[in-house]
């Protein structure tokens, strides 16, 4: 694939403190037209100073580095020069990984193994680096906000919250569970695009993030106020009577698991006692789902763009008239209290 004429290569900044391996994830990253890597860092502290003075469009950050770790860098680089950042980790059941994202880097992915397929993870990083590299991590209040006082009257307590959230929803999913009391009225069933592999280290980071009960969601376990389920790699999460349920079901969206089979189950068991919530993320997946859960009776809550990474989901339901109030992430909690006091 060549470049257009015009067209500028995606400037990615590469820190890590190995130099084998920034040797290699440099020649994986660069290995295709498109792509060109601005400099290389050995910790975070000269990540950030080389990320404020050459403007990359892109950085992938190791997190344990000696002198500035990982953690140090990307809080300096969102403070002084914000921009998408993609964590590189060994480990992707460990939940201090995911602490990376609380601090505002986007996407998390594993680093390559001594066996893996060079050619194949090269063209899955350059995929994640592409997407990232689009997005306008500085973000602006248009259009949207007005709307989050027009929430319906509704008679019935809401009995099971379902969510959906893609890039940048590790972060808002955090910002939402911590605003829960441990005895919160209601079960809690998500769905986040992640990297396969991620969702054990995250359902562990937000269990230590809130006052919740957060796991893994396991074929036929009870649904139980107070604890939140998330979908597990490859698998669709469905709500069934009273227990969660997984499906080997076609993606749909591209993805698997979908946010739209959860809404579209929860909606069919509960009704008018289902809230969906969309959070920050790119493309569609969600909305159609949204929209049946409103068609239900059910209440149905949306991320603004103020405090998205990425006003997509929650933009697609929005357009098709599927939400009921749109909210900053801060304010969700209050909502969710309220609908299932």
């Amino acid at each position: 694939m060549s470049l257009a004429a015009g067209d500028r290569p995606i400037r990615v900044l590469v820190a890590d403190d190995s130099e084998l391996f920034r040797e290699l994830l440099a020649r994986v990253v660069a290995a295709e037209p498109g792509f060109e890597v601005a400099a290389v860092a050995a910790d975070g502290d000269a990540a950030a100073a080389m990320t404020r003075a050459l403007r990359p469009d892109v950085v992938t950050m190791d997190l344990h580095m000696p002198d500035a770790d990982g953690y140090s860098g990307i809080a300096r680089i969102m403070a002084e020069t914000p921009t998408p950042i993609l964590v590189l980790t060994a480990n992707p059941t460990e939940a201090a990984g995911f602490r990376a994202l609380s601090l505002g880097a986007l996407d998390i992915l594993e680093k390559p193994s001594a066996s893996a397929d060079l050619g194949e993870y090269g063209r899955l990083i350059r995929s994640r680096l592409r997407l990232l590299a689009g997005v306008k991590v500085i973000r602006h209040l248009r259009g949207l906000r007005e709307r989050r006082d027009a929430a319906p009257a509704r008679a019935a307590r809401v009995e099971v919250v379902v969510i959906g959230a893609s890039l940048g929803g590790p972060r808002a999913l955090a910002a939402v569970l911590r605003g829960l009391p441990p005895d919160f009225a209601a079960p809690i069933a998500v769905v986040q695009h992640i990297a396969d592999g991620f969702t054990a280290g995250l359902a562990g980071w937000l269990a230590q993030e809130s006052r919740l009960d957060v796991r893994e969601a396991r074929d036929g376990e009870p649904l139980r106020a107070g604890r939140v389920i998330i979908a597990p790699t490859g698998r669709h999460l469905v709500l069934g009577d009273g227990v969660a349920r997984l499906s080997d079901a076609p993606p749909v969206d591209t993805f698997r698991p979908s946010v739209t089979p959860l809404f579209t189950s929860a909606a069919r068991q509960y009704g008018r006692r289902c809230c969906g919530v969309l959070l920050t993320g790119m493309g569609r997946d969600g909305a159609e789902g949204l929209r049946v859960i409103k068609d239900a009776g059910g209440p149905t809550l949306a991320q603004d763009e103020a405090t998205s990474a990425v006003f997509g989901m929650a933009r697609a339901a929005v357009e098709l008239g599927a939400v009921d109030r749109v909210l900053p992430v801060d304010e969700i909690p209050r909502a969710l209290r309220e609908l299932a006091r």
